[in-house]
């Protein structure tokens, strides 16, 4: 079973935006217009507004996410992968990969990725065989797989210890899916193979949660992608941003 966190994952305080106060910086109603520095009329907020003056823009905001769920974005995260649930018992989902630029706020740089989560859906309180996979904010630092690393910029551990034989819970072979794995920083140690076995919360908090490749059916309590997806998915990944993954369902995240 893939499945991770950590301990010490990522939380960050949102942004506050303080354009709004701009707004009302009108001159007071019983004013009259004076002479101003330059002996000309003193111009209104208003009036600065109607002649095209700038306005501050707020910088985007990920879509669906609510205030609760932006606070656990770190502040030094500039790359999301956010996989909404089609609700708390649903295993589909929906994958968007988005970055952040400084001044523009966030935006999508994939298209939506059809993705699957575990058979019973998704959990606040994940516990090792409960089917559900973890909602959360979970950082993204170490992948590997069976097959050779196709360039990502994260730390790579090839290993046949990735082979996956069986089927799902659908009927679906499994091999294959672990060619290339992402392990999610939920109850691991970062810094090491996704193949470490070392629960910081321990055992009983479950562990090993993976983004892995996609088998055509629900998972134990990973993310999966299709293969191609996947791929485009290690290929962007990259350690100076900070990449986290934002997982649960979509009305859980709209909190």
């Amino acid at each position: 079973m893939p499945v991770v966190n950590r301990a010490g994952r990522h939380v960050l305080t949102g942004a506050v935006c303080a354009g709004l106060l701009l707004a009302g910086c009108a001159a007071p109603r019983t004013a009259a217009p004076g002479p101003g520095p330059s002996g000309g009329a003193s111009r209104t907020a208003s009036a600065d507004q109607a002649h095209g003056a700038p306005r501050l823009i707020a910088p985007a905001e990920i879509p669906g996410l609510g205030p609760a769920t932006r606070s656990r974005v770190p502040a030094n995260s500039t790359q999301a992968l956010v996989v909404k649930g089609d609700g708390p018992h649903s295993h589909q989902s929906t994958a968007v990969l988005y970055e952040r630029d400084p001044a523009a706020g966030w935006k999508a740089v994939s298209q939506p990725w059809p993705a699957h989560n575990a058979l019973r859906g998704w959990t606040a309180h994940h516990r090792a065989g409960d089917l559900r996979s973890p909602i959360g904010v979970y950082a993204l630092g170490d992948a590997g797989g069976r097959l050779p690393d196709p360039g990502t910029r994260l730390p790579y551990d090839r290993s046949e210890e990735f082979n996956m034989p069986g089927t799902g819970f659908l009927g679906e072979p499994l091999e294959g899916s672990f060619d290339h794995v992402v392990a999610i920083d939920y109850n691991r140690v970062p810094g090491t193979s996704p193949l470490n076995k070392v629960r910081p919360l321990g055992a009983a908090m479950g562990g090993g949660v993976w983004i892995h490749v996609d088998h055509g059916g629900p998972t134990r309590a990973c993310v999966s992608l299709r293969r191609d997806d996947m791929r485009q998915l290690l290929l962007a990944l990259d350690p100076a941003k900070h990449p986290v993954i934002v997982m649960g369902d979509a009305g859980t995240l709209g909190r």
